[in-house]
């Protein structure tokens, strides 16, 4: 090969690109990313970021002098719009086109967006860095905050705001904060954890509108008849993966790129991180997974087997691993929790807040979620390798 796209610079696209230098890749390497910045981690911008105790520069993935010795040639500010993979090119912004040998796509995610509000100024998503320094900029002028949808991301904004000591709502349509995530059980605690904090959960609860004055949002309106004074509206109701200049390549795309489990999805063609949708031999069916240790180990799959002959080629099946820290709470989770998994604590207890948790399904450990207690989690991590029973 003697040129390799990365299309996508952010955690994925960049391990890609120092994979391909580190196996003794020598060839021409371009990065495109639809964003002027350089690569940046994404996890901090919803806490560290958000609240203030990081300069918006921490928040980098490498320094400058590091990315100078990948030797890319780097297309920032530029959108991927179209790929031939016949003729193996792309195209930027609908004009230039660039050849490839290789193509790895790491574009991730693009939020969701609800069918109204967001024409209001104090409307907000969360998915930039620029869209972190805008909402931060309002938090500090000490808004009513209401945050709609109850996930990682909503958690999480939700309680940086509130550690700034903002009046703060939480609305979700499932019956407890993390319900997909965690579980009914765990999230109930999540949910606990937000009011002792003091703010005013609302689950169970469908946003139906919201109100506008001079342009700016006022109100948050409930299917209940409720409405929430909020002079900022955050939006985190989920995303989908970014693969909309992929839609005529013949490329296969479902819920993100269709790959098969070596990561590839096309003849010379990749996807790693976010956007990759691949068959996981542990779960025995397709999965995405929007993990930040994901989007590193997934690349440097995906970036080995493109170099690679294809009987060499490797199959990717690792062992999820996601956090998310609220308050002065860390959740740990390695594997997967069902929401209908049998949830049994099995190292400290849930009145302390420090505990370990089981999820088994069958009678098998699937996954297991450590709450302030990362090396007890540790200890239980082969379980779910293993499919063993506790």
């Amino acid at each position: 090969m003697d040129h390799i796209v990365v299309v996508g610079a952010s955690a994925a696209g960049l391990t890609a690109a120092d994979t391909l230098r580190r196996e003794g890749f020598t060839g021409t390497l371009t990065m495109v990313g639809d964003e002027l910045r350089p690569p940046y981690d994404r996890p901090p911008l919803s806490k560290q970021v958000l609240a203030g105790d990081w300069e918006p520069h921490k928040a980098t993935l490498r320094q400058e002098s590091d990315v100078q010795r990948l030797r890319l040639q780097l297309e920032l500010g530029h959108r991927a719009t179209e790929v031939d993979p016949v003729a193996r090119a792309i195209t930027l912004d609908g004009r230039e086109r660039i050849g490839y040998d290789g193509l790895i796509v790491a574009t991730g995610l693009r939020p969701r967006h609800l069918p109204f509000g967001h024409d209001l100024a104090g409307v907000h998503v969360l998915r930039t860095l620029d869209d972190t320094l805008t909402l931060r900029a309002e938090l500090l002028g000490g808004p009513r905050v209401v945050v709609i949808g109850a996930g990682f991301l909503g958690s999480e904004i939700a309680a940086t705001a509130r550690g700034l000591g903002l009046d703060v709502t939480l609305v979700d349509v499932e019956a407890t904060p993390l319900a997909r995530q965690v579980g009914p059980e765990v999230g109930e605690l999540v949910a606990r954890m937000h009011r002792d904090h003091g703010v005013d959960v609302r689950m169970r609860r469908h946003v139906t509108g919201m109100i506008g004055q001079n342009g700016r949002v006022t109100a948050v309106v409930l299917d209940d008849g409720s409405r929430l004074a909020a002079d900022v509206a955050v939006v985190a109701v989920g995303s989908v993966p970014a693969t909309d200049w992929l839609t005529d390549s013949g490329i296969p795309l479902g819920d993100g790129v269709l790959c098969d489990p070596t990561c590839k999805a096309a003849p010379g063609v990749y996807a790693a991180g976010d956007v990759a949708n691949w068959p996981h031999p542990l779960v025995g069916a397709r999965i995405r997974l929007e993990q930040r240790t994901n989007a590193t180990l997934q690349a440097v799959t995906a970036a080995k087997n493109l170099l690679a002959d294809p009987d060499d080629a490797l199959q990717y099946a690792p062992m999820p691993f996601g956090w998310t820290d609220q308050y002065d709470t860390k959740i740990q989770i390695h594997g997967w929790c069902p929401p209908d998994a049998h949830v049994e604590v099995v190292d400290g207890d849930v009145r302390s807040r420090t505990f370990v948790a089981l999820y088994q399904t069958d009678g098998r450990v699937v996954g297991a979620l450590g709450w302030n207690s990362p090396r007890a989690l540790l200890r239980y991590r082969g379980h779910i390798a293993q499919h063993t029973a506790v």
